[in-house]
């Protein structure tokens, strides 16, 4: 299949720069054997029902971002992409001339660089600057190595910055440290929040433990790739980037207690998805840990997830790709055409989409 069969045109105006004022007061698009229903998304609760199991990524976006400059001078922008062991990441590395192997990167939180003059971008002195060693190349991200006896997730929380996505176009705030974060965030690792996640507040999740639906948990440390649109010509020449992911055995039980009662799995977003899926490419779901690539595109046979919670997606994205693989092309094409002419919030701070798939 061609790239630019998964392109749509966008109206930059539905591109949600700012959350809703309170999680949950979203819209949610319907999608069910070809019907659009407009709803709210706290009508999600009549959607579900018991015995169905409602799976969360609970992964937490860590301060990811940082600035500053090369020691040798020329400013730099850190984007740490996976965080290694106690002391070393990998990242992507914005600068004028690509730093070398050896040298060091003067790093610190964007409230202590100079802000003006030809020091612009360059960390004031003292403590508030974090020395990085760059120790090499990995593909397209560097080898870093963060000084000291301190965990790189406590000098990110200190030095580092919320990488809001690229078409966010303000720097994060306070606001946004707390709504682009899930009430169920636990585990340390992603660099872009799993955003279908963001609607929920807890008095939504004990609703729908108190109507019977199952809750459970995945993890899959959301990487900058998924901002990436797809450039090849045709989908197949795409090379998807590597995610770290973990299934509790809790979850596999839950899975499987769901599907074995009659039950529907329900992956709240397309992190969700993927990790369950890559758990189960031997057949059935397996509890464990592991890094998964997979692309999944239409044509894919889906082995677990019954029902898709979603938001919209950018237009040749691996994600539409996915989310036309599980609803099918022309409805999903369809459901968005539906969305741009309802003015529906797009991306990461914007409206949901339920999907439900067709049963073989």
């Amino acid at each position: 299949m061609r790239t630019d069969e998964f392109d749509f045109a966008l109206p930059e105006l539905l591109i949600a720069q700012h959350p809703p004022e309170r999680r949950g007061a979203s819209r949610l698009l319907h999608v069910r054997d070809g019907a659009l229903e407009d709803c709210r998304f706290a009508d999600l609760l009549r959607l579900v029902g018991p015995g169905d199991a409602l799976v969360l990524n609970d992964t937490r976006v860590i301060k990811a971002r940082l600035f500053g400059c090369k020691d040798s001078g020329g400013r730099v922008e850190v984007l740490v992409e996976r965080v290694l062991n106690e002391h070393e990441a990998l990242a992507q590395v914005r600068a004028s001339k690509s730093p070398r192997a050896g040298s060091r990167l003067l790093l610190a939180a964007e409230g202590s660089l100079r802000s003006s003059g030809a020091s612009a971008g360059v960390p004031l002195e003292g403590e508030n600057v974090l020395p990085v060693e760059v120790l090499g190349r990995e593909g397209e991200f560097y080898h870093l190595r963060f000084p000291g006896e301190e965990p790189v997730f406590e000098l990110l929380e200190r030095y580092g910055n919320l990488p809001l996505p690229p078409y966010i176009e303000h720097a994060a705030d306070a606001g946004d440290e707390q709504r682009y974060q899930t009430v169920f965030a636990r585990a340390a690792g992603a660099v872009a929040a799993p955003t279908a996640g963001l609607h929920f507040d807890e008095a939504m999740l004990q609703a729908l433990r108190g109507k019977g639906v199952r809750i459970a948990y995945v993890t899959l440390h959301v990487g900058a790739g998924t901002f990436q649109p797809v450039r090849a010509e045709y989908i197949s020449e795409h090379a998807m980037h590597s995610e770290y992911y973990e299934i509790p055995q809790a979850t596999a039980d839950t899975v499987a207690q769901a599907h074995g009662a009659g039950g529907r799995v329900i992956a709240v977003g397309t992190t969700s998805l993927r990790a369950l899926e890559s758990a189960a490419q031997g057949g059935a779901l397996q509890a464990g840990s592991g890094e998964t690539r997979i692309f999944i595109t239409p044509g894919y046979r889906f082995r677990v997830v019954d029902a898709l919670l979603t938001n919209f997606h950018l237009p040749r994205s691996t994600l539409l790709m996915l989310v036309c693989a599980f609803g099918g092309m022309e409805q999903m094409l369809a459901a968005y055409r539906h969305a741009v002419e309802q003015e529906y919030r797009f991306f990461s701070y914007g409206d949901a989409m339920l999907i439900e798939r067709e049963q073989p």
